[in-house]
């Protein structure tokens, strides 16, 4: 293998990466605000594909505007998968409101298996197709696209939660949600909010990845998964975490591919994943308990 044969399985692995990231980081933000795994997170992505397919051909929608309506219609849903599924429930178990996410996964793939269908679609990329070439390898215009938007996101939710007042609510809400709730914060309507950034993480996933890979109601179960592998390899619950594991995985992947065979990537990905936490328990950046 070649420099630019490296060069190829890193930019492919970043990429994989960046959409794991996301996905995991998702994962993490409602797990440090409710001390729950949301599995619905999974057909969060797939929702962004389908909603960015309708912006783009039911509606006419260009591009931009159908990125931007796609993440903001998936943030919506989640809010609502909040209001109406979460917060009514009865016991305030996290094992309970776990397994509950899981049936509101169900619930959302068959619909949108209704609305849009089982046949797989596809959607064109965000800007050209015309590979741009850097110290000999190909980089395709929508990886381009993928690290910058994921970057941007990261920045912005960094930003969130430093410096806005509802990213600091989040942050109280985590740390100690019976004291928050007596100083005044919502704490329903925080965690509201949570699920629809987490939502938009999602989306966002969601809609990066569609143009490289077929669209139907199920394509985000397994990216979901693998976000949700990249959030426990990083140490669940840790930002920078859930974002050194999703590069990670996607590079153990690509580089797997390559050396080895295309038919063990996710053999060789997930069997590194158990060695680390064969050593660390709690994942490269989570605390020890």
């Amino acid at each position: 293998m070649s420099t630019q044969d490296l060069l190829q399985f890193i930019f492919a692995g970043l990429t994989g990466g960046a959409i794991y990231a996301l996905i995991a980081l998702g994962f993490c933000v409602v797990h440090n605000t409710m001390g729950i795994v949301n599995f619905a997170q999974v057909d969060f992505v797939s929702l962004g594909g389908m909603l960015l397919y309708s912006a783009l051909f039911s509606l006419g929608l260009a591009m931009p505007l159908a990125l931007l309506g796609a993440v903001l219609g998936v943030v919506m849903v989640a809010m609502l998968v909040e209001r109406i599924g979460i917060r009514p429930a009865r016991s305030s178990d996290p094992l309970v409101l776990i397994f509950l996410t899981i049936g509101l996964s169900i619930i959302l793939r068959g619909m949108m298996a209704l609305i849009w269908g089982k046949t797989r679609m596809g959607v064109p990329p965000l800007a050209g197709e015309e590979p741009l070439r850097l110290l000999g390898a190909a980089l395709m215009p929508q990886t381009v696209w993928i690290l910058m938007l994921t970057g941007l996101a990261i920045g912005v939710l960094a930003w969130f939660y430093r410096k806005t007042r509802l990213g600091l609510s989040m942050r109280a809400v985590a740390t100690n949600p019976a004291a928050a709730a007596v100083v005044g914060l919502p704490v329903g309507r925080v965690r509201m909010w949570t699920f629809g950034l987490a939502g938009g993480l999602g989306g966002l996933a969601g809609v990066l990845v569609t143009p490289i890979t077929t669209l139907s109601h199920d394509v985000g179960v397994l990216l979901g998964l693998k976000g949700f592998a990249a959030a426990i390899l990083g140490g669940f619950g840790s930002l920078p975490g859930a974002i050194l594991g999703g590069l990670g995985l996607g590079l153990l992947e690509s580089l797997s591919a390559g050396y080895i065979s295309s038919a063990y990537k996710d053999v060789c990905a997930f069997v590194v994943l158990l060695l680390v936490l064969f050593v660390r328990p709690q994942g490269l950046l989570g605390k020890s308990t």
